[in-house]
């Protein structure tokens, strides 16, 4: 799956047959934080395309690995390059921290194969991070699902929900989490910016309840934003 403009990353993504042969992607998901991306909605979901075969610490040398072990490690950090039949980094000296490479990675990928139909539940779901290993997350009930058929803007409009604004930069809330070096990029303005979607409300038409009606803070409801401050 060739990347439209050569990509941030990869050139192309090697991913299963179906997403090619399907007539209809949907990608379905949680509305949460996300320690290493800041928020993790139908594009972050996008992330588990890549089959561990191949992108995960436990893939081959020169060749994809059919009995792997273990997760996508080398994405994050990017360690380990994948195997040799499969397209290689375009630039193997870029940073190698997740808060840089993971946005990339997933802005790629939705370029690479834009997502049809974008489903975020956010009916119950949890605060302050992605699951129970990051310090802080708390359930939450917001109450709301969000649909959309472009995926940067169906995201763009689950972030205002979620009292955080869209156009942050590195640094800002939610995207001040990725480790070292001042926090993770905005996967949404990268996606934008390979003209996946847009992320100006005024080009964003929404239907059902107002947005004023639907936010849910979740930083006010992070044991970690609230011990922090």
């Amino acid at each position: 799956f060739p990347v439209p403009g050569g990509g941030y990353i990869f050139p192309a993504y090697d991913l299963n047959h179906s997403y090619e042969n399907c007539d209809v992607f949907v990608s379905m998901t949680k509305m949460k934080q996300h320690a290493t991306a800041g928020v993790t909605l139908s594009m972050k979901n996008c992330f588990g395309a890549t089959p561990i075969s191949i992108y995960g610490e436990g893939a081959g040398e020169d060749e994809p690995n059919e009995n792997p072990v273990g997760g996508r490690g080398p994405m994050h950090s990017g360690h380990k390059p994948p195997p040799k039949s499969a397209p290689q980094e375009n630039d193997p000296s870029s940073p190698r921290s997740g808060g840089y490479r993971i946005p990339r990675i997933v802005a790629d990928i939705v370029a690479a194969r834009p997502v049809d139909l974008a489903i975020i539940d956010g009916i119950k779901t949890i605060a302050g991070g992605e699951g129970a290993w990051n310090r802080g997350v708390q359930p939450v009930s917001p109450g709301v699902i969000i649909a959309g058929t472009n995926c940067v803007s169906t995201d763009t409009v689950a972030m205002r929900v979620m009292g955080f604004d869209p156009m942050a930069k590195r640094g800002t809330p939610p995207f001040d989490v990725g480790g070292p070096g001042g926090g993770c990029d905005n996967s949404l303005e990268l996606a934008e910016k390979l003209g996946v979607g847009s992320r100006d409300m005024n080009r964003i038409e929404i239907a059902g309840v107002p947005i004023s009606e639907a936010v849910f803070n979740f930083s006010a409801h992070s044991r970690r934003s609230r011990r922090a401050g």
